[in-house]
This record gives C-alpha cells, structure tokens and sequence, in this order.
C-alpha cells in the first residue's frame, strides 16, 4: 500500500533536508579544490564579475539528496518513481553538460541539438509511463472545480511542450544567488499541499524535493557559496513537470511557475525584437537582470520574485479549490 500520509511527508522533507545539508559542506570544497568554478559573462552585469569562480555543480546536492530521500518512500510507488527518475534523468543531462562546460572548458557546453535529444529521450520515456499507467490525457482546468478536458490525440505533443518549457524555463531562471532554488522550494511546497489533498503517491517525492531545496539554499542564498548549476536546474525543471503532469494539473505551471514563464518570454522577445530591429526591449535578459541594470539590487529582485510566486502559488490553491472533495 503506498502510504500518503502528511506524516510521512514530512519525514520526506527532514530526511532529504538532513542528508542536503550533509552533502552541502562536503561537496563545496571538493568542488572548489577540482576548480569546478563558475565564469560569468563579460556581457552580463558587471556586479556579477565578482561571483567568477564560485564554485558550481551544486546540483549534485540536490539530486543527491532528493533521490537518497525520495527512495525512502517509494515501496511501490510507481508515480513518485516516476517523478524521481525524470528528475534525476534531467539532472544527468546537466552534470553533462556542466562538466563539458567546467572540466573540458567547452563554455557552450552541450550543443543544442544535444541538449534538445538527451531531454526528447527522457520526455519520451516519461510520455511513455503516462499512458501506460493509465493516469490518462486529461487535464485539470483551473477554477472549475474539477473540470477536466480529455486532450486525446494531441496530448503527447502537449507534454512535449510542457516538459521542454518548464525545464528550460527553469534553467533561464537560475541567474541570481537563491533564485531558482527558492522559487522551486515554493512551488515544491504547493505541490505537496495539492498531492496531500488529493491523496498523491507523489505527496513524499514532492517533499524530498522541499527538504534537498531547504538544504541547498542555505549555501545558494546571497552571497551564495555554491551555485546549482544546469545539473540543478534542469533537475527542478524535470521535478516540477513531471510533478504537474502526473496529477493532472499541467495548465497550473503557469500560475504558480510564472516566474519561470515570465524569464522565458523575456529571452524570446528579447531574441526576436533584436533580430527584427536591432533594438533590445529590456536593458538585458533574461528580466532578472533587467531589474538589476534598472537599479534593483540582486537581493531585491530575488526577494520580488519570491513573493510574486507565494502569492500565485495562493492563486493556485484557490484555483484547485474542491477538485478532489
């Protein structure tokens, strides 16, 4: 029997946040000492210059933690075993990605055909355990209580579209000490009061993921001692996803993940304008560094954004208010 118990969630986030601040001060200087640094864009804000050199890859932390206390709670759960291995699978794809960047000094890293691959295999796999499992192709609409819409057909391009978004979205947004990581913290503890209320085997994956980003952001938040890397973003981004999917409530992503929209629409109107004009539309991209140029200070904007996702994330219990009654 897979046990869901608010109890047993909570055991989830101490255990996963015992074992992140664990793992926290033992990889930093291992990281430091391989020079597993960052480099900071010469283009990018010059207040920036100073984290050269921090360490990153982070994200190992965090997958380590999550997966060591998420296992704990599988015992047949195969949604939550879904959920860990998307994470991890994502994850995989950033350390590759991190260490061609870091280790080979490639600072492209990946190419992007390779990138977009790796995350088309493990989407696949993911669409593949979807239908399989018999969680269907509908979907939850937000403030309807309850109403779903059975996309059919057109689902699996769906999901494609919502994995590739959130995952990137989430990778764009990893750009200021604490910011990624708080704002996924957030959302992680929205998805947990959802999966406790509908009963959700996900309900202790989603609490290993609160617990590994409490960890973590004890070493991340301003001045960060650690950065996450692409290993930890697009992790999150594979976390929050597949989280979303599986209980049927994908369309909520753009509420209480609209921080990671809002970063992605800047870039891409940010591109598109500057080819059509040469013109930019914000001082630079993505917007957090926008805010940042615009005199905010990156404790401010991190704070800002924090906020912005509390607040929707209240947006979106009201918007799920009597689905599972």
């Amino acid at each position: 029997m897979v046990v869901t118990t608010l109890e047993i969630a909570v055991y989830s986030v101490m255990i996963s946040f015992i074992l992140g601040i664990v793992f926290c001060p033992m990889l930093i200087p291992v990281l430091r000492r391989l020079k597993f640094g960052q480099t900071e864009r010469e283009e990018g804000p010059e207040s920036h210059l100073k984290k050269q050199g921090t360490p990153t890859m982070g994200g190992i932390a965090i997958l380590a933690a999550f997966v060591m206390g998420g296992a704990f709670f599988i015992n047949g759960n195969m949604d939550g075993l879904a959920v860990l291995l998307v994470t991890l699978g994502f994850g995989v794809i950033g350390f590759i990605d991190d260490y061609i960047k870091v280790v080979k000094k490639r600072s492209l890293g990946l190419t992007p055909i390779q990138k977009i691959i790796g995350q088309l295999v493990i989407t696949g796999l993911f669409a593949f355990y979807i239908i399989k499992s018999g969680i269907g192709t509908d979907i939850f609409i937000p403030f309807t209580k309850g109403v779903t819409i059975d996309l059919g057909i057109i689902y699996i391009p769906f999901l494609v579209v919502t994995v590739l978004g959130t995952v990137n979205g989430v990778n764009l947004t990893d750009g200021l000490d604490g910011l990624a990581s708080g704002v996924t913290l957030i959302v992680s503890v929205f998805f947990m009061m959802v999966a406790w209320a509908a009963g959700s085997g996900i309900l202790p994956i989603a609490g290993a993921a609160g617990g590994s980003l409490l960890a973590f952001l004890i070493f991340n938040a301003y001045p960060a001692k650690v950065f996450m890397g692409d290993t930890g973003s697009l992790a999150l981004g594979g976390f929050v996803a597949s989280t979303a999917l599986i209980l049927k409530m994908p369309i909520f992503i753009i509420i209480v993940g609209f921080i990671y929209l809002m970063e992605s629409i800047s870039v891409i109107l940010q591109v598109a304008y500057f080819k059509k004009t040469g013109k930019r539309i914000f001082k630079m991209a993505p917007i957090h560094h926008h805010f940042e140029l615009c005199g905010w200070s990156e404790t401010k904007v991190v704070t800002v954004f924090y906020i912005i996702t509390a607040m929707l994330c209240l947006v979106g219990l009201l918007a799920c208010k009597y689905m599972f009654m």
